[in-house]
């Protein structure tokens, strides 16, 4: 049926619509709606269904399933302008996208579509997401974590910390800066004199973020969901589309697809981190190696930004470049850190004369100077364990904890000036 729907005493009432700019590009979604419905349905171009869905007959509609095109996308207004108006309504909205740009899908995900299907149409994959989209919304109690099926207390937010924001900035791609911000997150939340200490690591590397991989944890579709609608975060939103490791440490995972790193905004990371500082003792965030719109809106909230090198040129020169772009645009490089990652053991000083002279050359300091942990650190990530857990003796590890050490140490002693 591809008639626009009507309102008589006879038919049986409307279920559900599709909207598109001509559905009989669409004739396998045709047949199978026809499967699905029967005579129940309807079809509707964009500015019709916007004046069907503000009458009295769209109410009680199941769904409406909106099919688009690579040509709709410069009409992505009027979508947009459907799916508000159907929430609006209470009325579920399918994506049925055909080669669709990803940016152009997230940002109709992002208005609250409910369920998406790629044409040409698998088969049975209409019937699957109409099954999923009449189950009622699950009722999730409070502190019950859906990825393990059980309650955890830790998950339930209460606003009531002002954490510590540490960025993780590799100055070059393999400097370590993700094993690095993973083990950094672990050494804090398991220090013996740490009890009741909250710690969680953001992996806002949009494209290539490790920290799932070094922990061993899934990536959960709910933090694209996060991501993408910011202006609706809370604690609660967030601390839920987090993981635990060992019940410790929280992980804000990067997506499971690669995106953009602009996708998000300056305004929607500063909306994630203040929530992150309310919520946690120390937030670590591991960013991308690439200085993005946004980078400026993690630096001016940060405490302290570390910043990971190794003794070779191409950091020397990144160093260079962004202490350049720091001070041209005034912001606050005082705060970066900088940490000399596999450092030449302290017999070797001929490399240690190589790290003065590059400290100079650049005008920083080199305030941390980690070893090399070798092969161990290697199987540690691959393995997916923190370095404490698989190589406690390991001398990168143990430089950790000495940094972990002292940062709270330093967080205590500021709690306690502030009292």
């Amino acid at each position: 049926m591809t008639s626009k729907p009507t309102v008589n005493s006879d038919p049986a009432p409307i279920l559900a619509c599709t909207i598109s700019r001509d559905v009989q590009r669409f004739d396998l979604l045709i047949d199978d709606m026809e499967q699905e419905l029967g005579e129940a349905w309807g079809d509707l171009n964009f500015e019709d269904a916007l004046v069907f869905l503000k009458q009295p007959d769209s109410t009680g509609m199941q769904f409406v399933a909106i099919a688009v095109d690579s040509e709709d996308e410069s009409e992505l207004s009027k979508m947009n302008d459907v799916i508000k108006a159907a929430k609006a309504k209470k009325i579920k909205v399918l994506l049925i996208a055909n080669q669709v740009s990803p940016s152009v899908l997230h940002q109709m995900l992002k208005l609250g579509a409910d369920d998406f299907v790629p044409y040409p149409l698998p088969e049975g994959s209409l019937h699957e997401a109409i099954e999923r989209l009449r189950r009622p919304d699950p009722v999730v109690p409070p502190g019950f974590d859906p990825e393990t099926g059980t309650f955890n207390p830790n998950l339930r937010p209460k606003g009531d910390r002002n954490g510590v924001i540490l960025p993780v900035h590799g100055m070059a791609g393999g400097v370590g800066s993700s094993t690095f911000a993973a083990n950094l997150g672990w050494e804090l939340a398991t220090l013996p004199d740490s009890e009741g200490t909250r710690v969680c690591v953001l992996d806002l590397d949009l494209q290539f973020g490790a920290i799932a991989t070094y922990l061993d944890l899934s990536r959960k579709e709910a933090v694209l969901e996060v991501l993408t609608d910011t202006a609706a975060l809370d604690a609660d939103s967030l601390i839920k589309s987090m993981q635990t490791f060992n019940d410790k440490l929280h992980v804000l995972t990067a997506p499971a697809d690669m995106l953009p790193l602009e996708m998000i905004t300056p305004d929607d990371v500063g909306r994630i981190l203040d929530t992150a500082q309310a919520n946690f003792d120390f937030v670590i965030v591991d960013m991308p190696s690439t200085v993005v719109s946004w980078t400026e809106a993690v630096l001016t909230r940060a405490h302290v930004y570390f910043a990971l090198l190794e003794l070779d040129l191409r950091s020397a020169q990144n160093i260079l470049r962004f202490i350049r772009a720091l001070k041209a645009e005034a912001l606050p490089h005082e705060k970066v850190r900088y940490i000399l990652n596999r450092a030449p053991k302290f017999t070797d000083l001929s490399a240690k004369a190589r790290v003065k002279r590059m400290a100079e050359s650049l005008d920083i300091d080199i305030e941390v100077q980690l070893p090399d942990g070798g092969e161990q650190i290697t199987q540690a990530n691959d393995h997916g364990l923190p370095i404490a857990e698989s190589a406690a003796k390991n001398p990168l590890r143990k430089e950790l904890q000495k940094l972990a050490k002292s940062l709270h140490d330093l967080n205590k002693a500021a709690e306690s000036a502030k009292a």
